[in-house]
């Protein structure tokens, strides 16, 4: 069932029960590429801008009273998320994202008529998309601020809570696992000991680093660019109004947005969008290292290192009885890997400007979202499904660490770095431990053996 609708081209026969009108859906017809969807969080952010920018053109004296009322209502039901089926456009559209501006503009005209009681196949409506809901702005300055309002949304209010929580949970195995003294290893080989709790320690620190690195890209992300309009100008948008907007959707948020210092710098480039990708890579590179060093030192548990028991979450194996995998390492991993993949699209995106306009808007709200979200919600599964349940192999790290050449390491003070490293080549190539080959060698005596090389003294 279709209406017809009409737009500056023409009719055009609109699905008869969406909110959305002509440009939609030329759009919806023009662009049948791929599965990806315009990120809700945008959306979301597009209707809290609306909403600002209706309650400050009305203050000014520019959108009449009567359509107050039912414009905000319509923007806090889009808002909220109850209209996101009239929301069907994919990413792949006009790089400034004009086609889900205007998507949004109709939707909230639409459904703001019937709120006062029209009907969709009313002609003329009483608020226009245009002329009303996307009064003083433009695509232009209106997509990037839904993109910002979105990021920092998200990695404020989920993403950095996530990683949180994940430093939290590596914490508590670090006091845990304090006690344990175990072998370490550099370049893969046998190395001077540590504790567990100390290895552990570095992914702690590695997290909570990479998540203050996220914290402080938002305050770029802070910016919007709404008021300059098409290019930067702010034309059609009253004086102060770049300011006042930015202070309302500040107050509708409870986040610190202010309005961006340079709005040509806004529109033409979103070197912010770059920078804060870049932030999430960096979160990629500590979440990888995390999973791969904790995939290994599970490894086994009889034929690898061993050393770590984690959770047994499902059976890992439709041959092979009994195997269970690191899935949640390997789940972790997956996840860096396509967020480091999004940097270099978004790296390229962030490229594309040119002149007035950077042309890749939609690409590079999508793939950051993806980021945040992925890395949000991989960390709190990382957090409860595996490090929760981390167990230390007891045996096996005593096994290990008795079995380390580095040990030697501590006879250095005592007998020169020459013979101590005779010692280490005699104990491998003659199958010894270090104490049998120091008393083969006679270069330590026993008792000194046992005094000088106390791996607990030497974390």
């Amino acid at each position: 069932m279709y209406r017809t609708e009409y737009d500056t081209l023409g009719p055009v026969e609109v699905v008869a029960d969406r909110y959305w009108g002509p440009q939609t859906q030329r759009a919806y017809s023009n662009f049948r590429i791929g599965k990806e969807m315009i990120p809700a969080e945008i959306i979301h952010a597009y209707a809290i801008l609306k909403k600002a920018a209706a309650l400050e053109n009305n203050a000014g004296g520019r959108l009449a009273d009567d359509l107050l009322k039912p414009l905000v209502q319509a923007c806090e039901e889009v808002a909220s998320g109850m209209l996101d089926d009239h929301f069907p456009l994919k990413v792949w559209q006009s790089g400034s994202g004009t086609q889900t501006n205007m998507n949004v503009n109709e939707v909230i005209a639409n459904r703001a008529h019937v709120i006062m009681g029209g009907k969709l196949t009313d002609r003329p409506k009483k608020i226009h998309p245009n002329d009303h809901v996307n009064m003083s702005q433009s695509t232009n300055d209106t997509f990037p601020a839904a993109m910002h309002i979105a990021v920092y949304r998200i990695i404020s209010e989920k993403t950095i809570p996530a990683l949180e929580s994940l430093r939290i949970s590596l914490e508590k195995k670090s006091r845990e696992f304090s006690g344990v003294v175990k072998a370490g290893r550099t370049h893969m080989m046998d190395a001077t000991p540590l504790t567990a709790g100390q290895e552990f320690s570095a992914f702690v620190a590695q997290i909570g680093n990479a998540a203050d690195n996220l914290k402080n890209s938002l305050n770029r992300i802070a910016e919007l660019a709404m008021g300059g309009t098409a290019v930067g100008t702010g034309l059609n948008a009253p004086e102060g109004f770049d300011t006042a907007v930015a202070k309302r959707i500040s107050e509708l948020t409870g986040l610190p947005f202010k309005t961006a210092f340079n709005k040509f710098e806004a529109i033409a480039a979103h070197d912010a969008i770059v920078q804060t990708s870049g932030a999430l890579k960096m979160v990629s590179v500590s979440l990888m290292k995390l999973a791969n060093d904790i995939r290994l030192l599970a490894s086994g548990p009889r034929s690898g290192i061993g050393e770590l028991i984690l959770p047994a979450n499902e059976p890992g194996s439709s041959i092979m009885p009994g195997k269970v995998n690191p899935t949640q390492a390997e789940m972790l991993s997956m996840v860096a890997a396509q967020v480091t993949g999004n940097d270099s699209t978004i790296t390229t995106g962030g490229m594309g400007g040119s002149l007035q306009l950077n042309v890749y808007k939609p690409l590079l709200a999508y793939n950051v979202i993806q980021s945040a979200n992925l890395i949000a919600d991989a960390s709190i599964s990382f957090a409860e499904k595996c490090v929760s349940g981390i167990r230390i192999n007891k045996e096996q790290v005593k096994k290990q660490l008795e079995n380390s050449l580095m040990l030697v390491t501590a006879l250095n003070p005592h007998i020169g770095y020459d013979n101590a490293a005779r010692i280490a080549q005699h104990a491998w190539q003659k199958g010894l431990t270090l104490r049998e080959a120091s008393l083969e060698l006679k270069i330590v005596s026993e008792d000194d053996f046992d005094k000088w090389v106390d791996p607990e003294k030497m974390v």
